[in-house]
């Protein structure tokens, strides 16, 4: 199966370098669209198929299209392809927020897998969520999540409104992370540390807490209560992340965050 990513920055390049890897994906098959010179040329570098700068050039040979561009950039990309669409192609999608409807019409094309792909795809720890259209066969599905698999875990959801809330939850997700553990650096380093000493105790504390997490059954929950003793330290923090509605706080992030994913389909 021949494919061509269209879009050669982080998720893009990320994709093509998870593709050969797992050996899913042959060099020879493999194409990549970039506008930018600079950029193609960094491409040509990696040895990761063939790169083209314009569409006439390799768009008709691909059996799989993986839009792997940002949303705004949805319209004149679109009228820039068209012309050269076959109705049996499979067109993958991880732009945020745009519907495949939307897809479908604007390209002329009824195969659609959209998908909601995350950071840490970029070390094979990503998380994706994904759907499609009913046009979409079987073995096209499989093959498809096989190449998802590749860059991490994936769920396949009958809805196209989870890929919204994915977006919210697993899409924007790593940040969420990222902003917690640099309160906590701040703070480590308020309480005397260094900035490398706190930087490793909070990394390595997360993700400790992480792996002892997946590899038992108890929840969250569960994992608080083992480390909250009463009258205890961490009974304090988590009073006085109560007493400051921490967990509203974030469940407003989300919403926020899946707000905008259904603002920018809107916007279509």
């Amino acid at each position: 199966m021949k494919t061509l990513i269209i879009g050669g920055g982080n998720m893009g390049i990320t994709y093509a370098h998870s593709f050969l890897k797992a050996r899913v994906a042959e060099e020879k098959d493999l194409m990549i669209l970039e506008k930018s010179e600079d950029r193609a040329q960094l491409l040509n570098s990696q040895n990761v198929g063939s790169v083209y700068g314009t569409p006439e050039d390799c768009l008709k040979k691909a059996d799989l299209i993986i839009l792997a561009v940002k949303p705004q950039d949805t319209s004149m990309l679109f009228d820039t392809i068209r012309p050269y669409m076959d109705a049996q192609q499979v067109v993958l999608s991880i732009m945020a927020g745009v519907k495949m409807d939307f897809i479908a019409s604007s390209l002329g094309v009824t195969k659609i897998i959209r998908a909601m792909p995350n950071l840490p795809a970029q070390i094979g720890m990503g998380m994706t969520v994904f759907t499609s259209t009913d046009d979409i066969t079987r073995i096209e599905l499989v093959t498809v999540q096989n190449l998802l698999n590749t860059t991490g875990k994936t769920i396949y959801v009958e809805s196209e409104q989870l890929i919204d809330a994915a977006t919210a939850i697993s899409g924007s997700g790593p940040a969420y992370v990222y902003y917690f553990m640099n309160a906590m650096i701040d703070s480590a380093k308020e309480l005397g540390f260094s900035e490398s000493e706190a930087e490793l105790l909070v990394g390595q504390t997360f993700m400790g807490s992480v792996h002892l997490q997946n590899r038992n059954e108890l929840s969250c929950k569960d994992w608080i209560q083992k480390v909250a003793s009463k009258g205890g330290t961490t009974e304090a923090a988590m009073n006085s992340f109560a007493s400051n509605s921490v967990d509203t706080g974030i469940n407003s992030g989300t919403r926020a965050a899946h707000e905008r994913a259904i603002e920018l389909g809107k916007n279509q």
